[in-house]
């Protein structure tokens, strides 16, 4: 009996971590949508692509100038970034979240 409580009770919070991580995994696949979507067009999106337009910087060198989370007002607020010729983007505050964190992920350190 003591042995199946404390299964249980080890269990119990690992559910909980499963949960978390495929809400992360849920984020992080938004986030990668949203960015391919509104950015992919002029910026390289991933770990190691080029940019598909000639000296648009790619997105994983965001944090070299500032925190990418920095950006989240802009994105909420539509306020425009970057150069004149980009457009200007707005997201609700789920889409900020996940944009974010996807951005955060592909950072190159």
């Amino acid at each position: 009996m003591r042995l199946i409580r404390t299964v249980i009770l080890c269990a119990v919070p690992l559910m909980g971590i499963s949960a978390a991580a495929a809400q992360d995994s849920d984020m992080l696949a938004l986030g990668e949508a949203l960015v391919a979507e509104n950015c992919g067009a002029c910026h390289a999106i991933g770990t190691d692509d080029a940019s598909p337009l000639e000296g648009v910087r790619a997105l994983r060198d965001l944090s070299q100038d500032y925190p990418v989370a920095f950006l989240a007002e802009s994105l909420a607020e539509g306020i425009l970034t970057g150069h004149p010729a980009m457009p200007v983007l707005e997201f609700d505050a789920g889409e900020v979240d996940a944009v974010i964190a996807w951005l955060e992920s592909i950072q190159v350190q």
